[in-house]
């Protein structure tokens, strides 16, 4: 992999908000300015729109988005108890909009996403939810930044039998696992589910998850491992996820175009023409990723 070619790449195409978080894991800025880049993404109400998501133009707030928001800020230490953001993203959560209070699940798939530019998979379907994508996410955020209520802990109860379950859940739903161990753990939550088997769990389901086909990588829509470990997550990584990492990496040169960057392997199958643009500032998040999954060092991978 060429990774001068690939930061040239994202300096020239990166939309400020990648961009920010580009030069704070590779030029030792400070969070600040992803904080302040993620803020006009931010809807009055605290939750999160306005294409963060490339798949989805709807500049109203939706659950994915705020998710979405929850890791960037979990990704450059900007989670602070009690911030501006962090308060506000909390106030929308807990208003329960865009939640089914019956099935205690947040949607996936918000109605007024079909009003703007978006991929097939964000038009809602039936009742909108698919999993616990992004529930356990966002349940393990309020638990642990929010108000800690029943109603949450036994989400997260549900999320683990889930998990117990079933045995094929999607790369997109493991990493809001991911997420929701890390925050649990961070924060010393402990009390609700057993940690230490929540992440047993999530690594053999990432294990099975992953395809092992590397013809596949950057040309069909599966999960690879620089998914789940773009410079996160590294304590989930057992042996044999280390040799799906070992095999991935054995192909990125191949995979990076002439201009630096990595490409999509996926289309909208909608008729918006914007998706050569949302293509566009997806490219440079996507190569951001590589280059931090490229970087993880040998020393973590010694098992």
């Amino acid at each position: 992999m060429d990774r001068d070619a690939a930061k040239q790449f994202i300096m020239r195409n990166a939309r400020p908000i990648d961009l920010a978080v580009y030069k704070y894991f590779f030029e030792n800025e400070s969070n600040k300015a992803v904080i302040n880049e993620l803020a006009k993404y931010q809807n009055e109400d605290g939750g999160f729109g306005h294409g963060l998501e490339p798949d989805f133009w709807n500049p109203n707030s939706s659950p994915i988005a705020t998710n979405d928001a929850i890791i960037t800020l979990f990704r450059v230490d900007a989670l602070q108890q009690n911030s501006e953001m962090v308060n506000s993203i909390v106030r929308y959560l807990e208003s329960h909009d865009s939640f089914d209070e019956d099935k205690k699940c947040w949607l996936f798939a918000v109605d007024s996403n079909k009003d703007y530019p978006h991929a097939i998979w964000w038009e809602k379907n039936d009742d909108g939810i698919h999993g616990f994508n992004p529930t356990i996410s966002l349940a393990a955020f309020i638990i642990c930044y929010g108000k800690r209520t029943l109603l949450y802990e036994d989400i997260l109860k549900a999320g683990l039998k889930y998990l117990e379950d079933n045995d094929e859940v999607s790369g997109d739903a493991l990493k809001c696992y991911l997420l929701s161990y890390e925050l649990l753990k961070d924060n010393n939550v402990v009390d609700i589910i057993d940690l230490e088997h929540l992440k047993n769990l999530i690594c053999e389901r990432i294990t099975d998850a992953i395809c092992k086909d590397i013809e596949k990588y950057g040309v069909e829509y599966v999960p690879v491992p620089s998914d789940f470990f773009s410079g996160m997550y590294l304590e989930f990584i057992t042996s044999e996820i280390k040799q799906l990492i070992d095999a991935e990496k054995g192909v990125l040169g191949r995979l990076q175009k002439e201009d630096g960057g990595f490409d999509i392997s996926w289309e909208w199958y909608t008729q918006y023409p914007e998706f050569e643009q949302a293509r566009k500032w997806w490219r440079p998040r996507l190569t951001i990723d590589k280059l931090l999954f490229d970087g993880v060092h040998e020393d973590v991978l010694k098992l």
